[in-house]
C-alpha cells in the first residue's frame, strides 16, 4: 500500500460519518481530489464529465444521490462535519470533526496534486 493510501485511510478514519438524507445532493458539485483517490473511482467518458461540469454537478451524481458514496473523496466526506462546510439541511454527526483532524485533512489536500472530479 502506498504512502498516500495509508494517509487517505488514516484521514478518512478521522472524519466522523453520518447519514445523508436519501437522494440529497445539495452539497454535490464539481470537486477536486488527489490522483490516489481518483484512482478508486470509476472512469467516466469525457462527454459525461463535460456534461456534469456544464451543470456544475459531480460526474458521479446519479438520480438517487452519490453513486460512489463509499469511495467518495475526502472533501466530500467533510461536508456536514464542520461549520465551514455545513450541511444545508442541518444534518451532521453528533460530534463534529475535531478541528485538528480537519486541519490535517486540509493539509493533505493542499499537499497533493488535485484533479477535477
Amino acid at each position: 500500500m502506498s504512502c498516500n493510501r495509508h494517509k487517505i485511510h488514516f484521514l478518512r478514519e478521522l472524519i466522523p460519518s453520518f447519514e445523508c438524507e436519501p437522494g440529497c445532493h445539495d452539497c454535490c458539485g464539481p470537486v477536486t481530489t488527489s490522483a490516489e483517490e481518483m484512482a478508486r473511482l470509476p472512469r467516466k467518458a469525457q462527454a459525461e464529465q463535460d456534461a456534469a461540469l456544464e451543470r456544475l454537478d459531480c460526474v458521479h451524481l446519479g438520480p438517487d444521490g452519490c453513486t460512489v458514496y463509499q469511495e467518495r473523496p475526502m472533501i466530500c466526506r467533510l461536508f456536514g462535519t464542520t461549520p465551514r462546510l455545513a450541511c444545508p439541511r442541518g444534518r451532521g454527526p453528533q460530534q463534529p470533526i475535531d478541528p485538528a483532524a480537519e486541519q490535517l485533512v486540509h493539509n493533505y489536500i493542499a499537499s497533493t496534486r488535485q484533479v477535477l472530479v
